[in-house]
């Protein structure tokens, strides 16, 4: 496999991004390295001798993707005996004679306890945690949008995955076995109508999920999955709640078609 590094001064998170973004692209197995918060020559130095020596057993270069703005460091780290792609340097001078501002680069420009969202998604992430499941009914007048659902579809990890990466308030209640009877929208949910939105799920991939978690019971079994779900869409089409089916999308797909859809401001870019 050919190996790939993602470095930086700071998380890394950035270069691992855009690298993992760009390898996608490929058909191919890669060997991943992650080498964060290089941020003295000396660090530098430890990196740079990994990578030569990875290069070396390898006998392939390995592919170096980093976000350096440190000009000695990105010296030591561009002579590896890799070959190397700097974020920045790509983008940046276009940029500046875009906008006619000089670019101040700065470490630990992203992803820090500074950057102005960090707060916006701490509180929301004690949020989510607070009102996780229905656990507090009481507070979604603070929320900035509330998740409905069957139990095991998507509900609480889309909830904290707003939270942690856009700042977003998100509450989520379940629908259990015990509201199927006569199903309908609690007067705590209907006062807050305009912020509900429903997930949904295949019958066949709830079980799979529930069996994992409850093997051989009522709870898993293809009739009661096919039941709650069908009473929890006939619910979302009666009383116009906007909703989307998690089956074959990742919590980061729910998520953005989330937003598209509703048009929630986000508290990071």
């Amino acid at each position: 496999m050919r190996p790939a590094f993602y470095i930086s001064d700071g998380t890394a998170i950035t270069s691992e991004v855009f690298g993992h973004a760009l390898l996608s692209l490929f058909p191919m197995e890669f060997e991943h390295h992650t080498i964060s918060f290089v941020e003295t020559v000396a660090k530098a130095e430890e990196a740079k001798a990994k990578i030569n020596a990875i290069s070396k057993r390898s006998g392939e270069k390995p592919l170096v993707f980093h976000t350096f703005v440190n000009p000695e460091i990105r010296a030591i780290i561009d002579s590896c005996d890799a070959i190397i792609y700097n974020f920045l340097e790509h983008f940046v001078s276009p940029l500046e004679k875009e906008l006619n501002v000089q670019a101040k680069p700065k470490a630990h420009r992203t992803h820090s306890i500074h950057e102005n969202s960090y707060d916006y998604r701490i509180d929301a992430v004690n949020y989510a945690l607070a009102n996780d499941d229905g656990s507090n009914v009481t507070n979604y007048a603070d929320a900035d949008i509330i998740l409905v659902g069957v139990s095991r579809s998507g509900k609480t990890p889309t909830s904290l995955y707003l939270a942690l990466q856009y700042g977003i308030k998100a509450a989520n209640y379940p629908f259990t076995d015990d509201d199927m009877d006569e199903l309908k929208l609690p007067n705590f949910l209907k006062q807050h109508k305009k912020k509900i939105f429903g997930l949904t799920i295949d019958p066949e991939r709830l079980m799979d999920i529930r069996d994992n978690r409850r093997a051989n019971s009522k709870y898993s079994s293809a009739r009661q999955c096919r039941m709650e779900l069908r009473e929890v869409e006939k619910l979302y089409k009666k009383e116009k709640i906007p909703f989307i089916n998690s089956t074959k999308f990742s919590v980061e797909e729910i998520t953005a078609k989330i937003l598209a859809e509703t048009g929630l401001r986000r508290h990071k870019y």
